[in-house]
């Protein structure tokens, strides 16, 4: 489902979103914006956006590209009956969220990628479980499968796929991905880990207008 190109370029993005953050550059002043570029006809930068999306949250709202609009947020994908990874990416994602919940201008996306499954109810409850009990800052997202597939693959650069020779049936990555009010990728996280979610909950502020 990926381009060698596209893989490439994953591999380039987790590499340089991994390093210790002694490695990154001017200590960190200023994080870097992910993905691929050109140059316009005037000669500037375009850089890579996550496109037009509508999902159903956990409370049965419609959630679009509009509503991050000029809103920093972190996006990740999972599966409520994943038997894997999944529930350290939530005991991790719990701590962003409990840092940032008081900030309206933050928001968290995290998508299924069983939506035949995971209902808006079934989210609901795995949300409630999980202590959020409104979607003012966290969002559980399910809608139409492929559409989130592509989401996954093509807007965050990122691995969310079908795969029944995996544990559950899916393929996706652990990775936690900032994005910034311009709807740009600024920073790759293993959200397994917590160190890189350290440096994620670190690198928030730097994006964050006061």
């Amino acid at each position: 489902m990926k381009t060698t190109g596209l893989l490439f370029g994953l591999l380039l993005i987790w590499a340089a979103a991994c390093k210790p953050a002694g490695e990154n550059a001017a200590s960190n002043l200023e994080l870097p914006i992910l993905g691929e570029r050109y140059l316009d006809e005037n000669q500037d930068t375009v850089y890579h956006t996550i496109a037009q999306f509508s999902f159903v949250n956990q409370v049965g709202d419609t959630i679009s590209k509009a509503d991050v609009a000029g809103k920093v947020y972190v996006a990740d994908f999972f599966f409520t009956t994943c038997p894997t990874i999944c529930p350290v990416m939530k005991k991790e994602m719990l701590r962003v969220h409990e840092k940032f919940k008081g900030d309206p201008d933050f928001k968290i996306l995290s998508h299924s990628i069983d939506p035949t499954h995971d209902t808006q109810e079934v989210l609901k409850d795995y949300a409630e479980k999980l202590g959020i009990t409104d979607a003012s800052t966290w969002n559980f997202l399910t809608g139409d499968q492929e559409k989130i597939f592509e989401m996954g693959q093509t807007s965050y650069l990122t691995t969310a796929m079908a795969d029944q020779m995996e544990p559950g049936g899916f393929l996706h990555s652990g990775a936690f991905l900032l994005i910034d009010q311009q709807g740009r990728i600024r920073g790759v996280y293993d959200g397994t880990k917590s160190d890189q979610v350290d440096r994620l909950i670190n690198d928030i502020p730097k994006i964050l207008t006061p």
